[in-house]
């Protein structure tokens, strides 16, 4: 059994439930990336399995046990949250930042120990961000920003890091740079990744397993070559896809892909054009 797993999990806003009845296992070690289309339940799903927010019923298992029995501090010390849109780090240099990540092990007047600046000094090190350590966090590059969030994440000493979106608002470059360096993570420390990416073809290229989601539920989990097919696609997105191969990763990706436009999307597409011309036809009168 896989250390982290939902089972029957509903999720939601008010009356409005976003995931239904989702279980699902994370496996260990692996770098796990959620894809599908907006509005989905894919940052929801991510924010319930951190205990950012509560879920309606269901459970959500960590070693076992359900995280809502949890210590916050405890559970702090187990998996690591980098959220979509980040707190202001405005007035904070960057090893005041990721410092920020030493919470679960702070006692009394919360004040840095010797084991906790030798771990920030680290963090920073992994993420190549040392030279920065005095640097207005603020005052850096997307990118660079984003190592630091990610430091912060490491900081914590946590097996298990979830983040959403993380490549967001970056270009192409800085993009391959975050998710490689979590990749290493992965591959050099053993961390579990689990990670939020609207772009199939770095999700096909970095993830060990794929979960797909459409409408709060699971269309397909699996591995690369499962889950990157022109079935799945087709139902998570609504599109054809024409599936080939990286040639430098041998993995599947997208190569192009056309919306599909079935006979119940043509019609409501004609009822909005005849619309459209009787409500231009009525003004002209």
């Amino acid at each position: 059994m896989a250390r982290l797993c939902t089972e029957a999990l509903k999720v939601g806003y008010g009356d409005r439930l976003i995931v239904k009845d989702l279980g699902i296992e994370i496996p260990d070690k692996k770098i796990t990336i959620i894809i599908g289309s907006n509005g989905c339940g894919k940052s929801t799903l991510l924010k319930a399995i951190t205990r950012i927010i509560p879920h309606q019923s269901g459970s959500i298992l960590l070693d076992g046990k359900s995280i809502t029995k949890e210590n916050t501090k405890e559970l702090a010390k187990k998996m690591a949250i980098l959220p979509q849109t980040q707190e202001n780090a405005r007035g904070l240099t960057v090893g005041e930042l990721v410092s920020y990540g030493r919470f679960p092990y702070q006692k009394g007047f919360g004040r840095l120990t010797t084991k906790d600046i030798e771990v920030i000094d680290w963090a920073l090190e992994v993420t190549k961000l040392s030279e920065y350590k005095y640097h207005p966090a603020d005052a850096l590059s997307g990118g660079q920003r984003q190592r630091v969030w990610i430091a912060m994440a490491l900081a914590q000493e946590t097996d298990m890091i979830f983040l959403d979106e993380p490549t967001t608002y970056l270009d192409m470059a800085h993009q391959l740079e975050v998710l490689e360096l979590l990749q290493s993570l992965n591959r050099e420390q053993g961390r579990t990744i689990v990670m939020v990416l609207h772009e199939l073809n770095q999700a096909a290229r970095f993830a060990d397993y794929i979960i797909a989601m459409k409408d709060g539920k699971v269309v397909k989990a699996g591995t690369c070559e499962e889950v990157i097919t022109r079935d799945v696609l087709k139902t998570v997105y609504q599109i054809d896809a024409v599936i080939g191969r990286d040639p430098r990763t041998n993995k599947p990706m997208c190569i192009t892909y056309d919306l599909i436009k079935g006979e119940e999307q043509n019609e409501k597409t004609t009822h909005a054009i005849s619309a459209v011309v009787n409500d231009y036809v009525g003004s002209m009168r």
